[in-house]
């Protein structure tokens, strides 16, 4: 399978929702996390993609869900042979299925409580009563935000009223709409997003900084493989290319991780469990 076909199954395969028959040649599958919309995810990652298949010699798909629950039942189901995800949810992964660290972006990131620039609001305590639009509520920039709303005396479904929007992409979009008064989304779509959009935003609040999405592999590749997507990974981070890539979100590169740091997150991955049993 040549590299456009390789993309072009993948693209089909992130709107569809469906996935590759398992066969002896069939691609490695790189499921990222959907906080951007199909068509934001397939255009970002299909440079790294590329650079995974050069190096490995193997064809590799980009691969997502429509939601931030079809994502994670799919990672407990194995579906993705490289993961990338929120480090709440890496907690899961290796705790459910086993997946294992492999490198993690390096610039920490923050959950954002953003209104239009326009907004009359300059500080979450005069949300109360208001409607704030949040990607997914296990989404780790809606937790950490959630948290600093608490901080400031306001709870979820007492004091304000949520509306999920399914990504990050879309709470901005009904915010800058007029349809909510603010919105929830994390650093790194905020930083993809594009300027346009962006400039109608003002960010009300900010979480403490918090590490950033992780790549794993699935237990069922061996250690080299796992080792090889390592270097290509690395390697890719050196071209001008993968450069353009980290820039663009605000990635700083990659860096290592570890179990000891998905540890810190068990709270957090404890609080979407617990939201993941309420939607079955």
């Amino acid at each position: 399978m040549n590299r456009r076909r390789a993309f072009l199954l993948g693209l089909l395969l992130l709107i569809a929702g469906g996935r590759p028959a398992a066969s002896a040649d069939r691609p490695l599958v790189l499921g990222v996390f959907p906080s951007l919309t199909a068509k934001q995810t397939v255009e970002i990652y299909r440079p790294l993609a590329s650079a995974l298949e050069e190096h490995l010699r193997r064809s590799v798909v980009v691969y997502s869900a429509r939601d931030f629950t079809t994502f994670v039942a799919r990672t407990r189901q194995g579906e993705y042979d490289i993961l990338l995800t929120a480090p709440h949810l890496a907690w899961l992964a290796r705790q459910d299925t086993g997946y294992r660290p492999l490198l993690k972006y390096a610039q920490p990131v923050r959950g954002l409580l953003v209104v239009r620039s326009d907004s009359p609001f300059d500080e979450p305590d005069k949300l109360r009563g208001r409607t704030i639009a949040m990607a997914d509520p296990i989404a780790l920039a809606v937790l950490a935000i959630q948290a600093e709303l608490a901080a400031h005396g306001l709870k979820r479904g007492i004091d304000y009223r949520t509306t999920d929007s399914g990504t990050h992409t879309n709470a901005v979009l009904q915010v800058i709409n007029g349809r909510v008064d603010a919105a929830v989304l994390g650093l790194h779509p905020y930083n993809l997003t594009p300027p346009e959009l962006r400039q109608q935003l003002r960010v009300l609040a900010e979480s403490p900084p918090l590490s950033s999405l992780m790549y794993l592999t699935h237990p069922r590749l061996r250690d080299a493989e796992a080792q090889a997507i390592r270097n290509a990974l690395l390697r890719f981070a050196a071209t001008p290319e993968g450069q353009t890539f980290m820039q663009r979100g605000g990635y700083g590169g990659f860096a290592d991780v570890d179990g000891s740091e998905l540890r810190a997150f068990r709270p957090y991955a404890l609080q979407a469990q617990e939201l993941l049993r309420n939607v079955r």
